[in-house]
């Protein structure tokens, strides 16, 4: 069996705290002898569980790299009851390149999992997580937002799973995140993603999105930053009191019928924003020719009653691209 060729510059075991590099050998044009190099944060003290914490799991979504920075800077080994795994920028070529696949392989590393030691640099990447990093922890957070193409309401979400109590540990770590809306979710797409293998291995997962467009705020930075802090005070590792200073909405997406995807290319007239209430049957949007007048827009209808949980950012659209997930309140 071929062993993964990624090697730490840190002891992951190591007590205190200490920052370096995922290091993966990656031989290319500009550098024979090249790698890729992960930036990668531990802090660990005293007895207690592990939580992996990551984030740009796609290179173009930004409140977990800038939450899991202020953190791996702020965070001292005598605030720590157990250890602290921290990954900002977990698929690092794509996110040095601002793109949502990795310009390396042109692989989605959130549909890679769980990876290959001998496969490309994102197979190796998934497989150095799902081999290595998941079975050490006992609780996982993975940061997502919309990247340049989707803008979300700002949520955490736990996922349906087969195992009633795993489900309802995670719903309870996804509560104490403490996002402005809290979602149930059933994926569209769910084979080859990091939270199934996570959840395949009977971890605490907690998953976001945080916004959108491929930029963060200094709101969704700030959620993102207080959700951290909330889930390792959940999970034992932080001391003090959660901080939730609103109410979190409770919202569902329960099947395949809360996603909407345009029929033709052209120019998207949105007739909801991100948070209006809906019903079934009602135009969410228009979708304008995008090289003649006088033809009549595509109307894309509400397949449900709702919420507009999500909703497609540019202003021109493709054909098969979601233009707007309606959440059930």
């Amino acid at each position: 069996m071929s062993v993964n060729p990624i090697s730490p510059t840190l002891d992951l075991d190591a007590r205190g705290k200490h920052h370096g590099f995922l290091r993966l050998p990656y031989s290319r044009n500009d550098s024979a002898w090249g790698s890729v190099m992960i930036p990668i944060t531990v802090i660990a003290n005293g007895e207690g569980p592990t939580a992996l914490l990551t984030g740009g799991n796609h290179g173009d979504e930004y409140e977990g790299p800038i939450a899991l920075q202020a953190l791996s800077w702020e965070i001292q080994p005598e605030d720590v009851s157990g250890r602290v795994i921290i990954v900002p920028y977990m698929n690092y070529p794509a996110f040095r390149t601002g793109t949502r696949v990795s310009p390396i392989d042109q692989v989605n590393l959130n549909r890679a999992f769980p990876g290959r030691p001998d496969g490309t640099v994102s197979q190796k990447i998934a497989h150095y997580f799902a081999d290595v990093l998941v079975p050490m922890a006992d609780i996982v957070l993975d940061y997502h937002s919309g990247g340049k193409t989707l803008d979300f309401l700002p949520y955490a979400a736990a996922h349906y799973l087969d195992d009633k109590d795993q489900q309802a540990k995670c719903v309870e770590a996804v509560r104490a995140f403490g996002a402005p809306y809290t979602m149930m979710m059933l994926e569209i797409d769910s084979v080859g993603m990091f939270d199934t293998t996570v959840e395949g291995q009977g971890k605490v997962f907690v998953t976001t999105e945080l916004g959108g467009g491929g930029t963060a705020t200094a709101r969704s930075a700030e959620i993102a930053m207080r959700g951290a802090r909330n889930v390792l005070r959940h999970a034992g590792i932080l001391s003090g009191q959660i901080d939730c200073p609103e109410d979190s909405v409770m919202l569902d997406m329960p099947d395949g019928d809360c996603f909407h995807f345009a029929t033709r290319d052209g120019l998207m007239h949105p007739l909801a924003d991100l948070g209006d209430q809906v019903k079934a049957g009602q135009p969410i949007a228009q979708i304008w020719p995008p090289d003649r007048t006088g033809v009549a827009p595509v109307e894309v209808m509400a397949n449900r009653d709702g919420v507009i949980a999500a909703r497609h950012f540019p202003g021109l659209i493709q054909s098969g691209d979601c233009v707007a997930v309606i959440a059930t309140l």
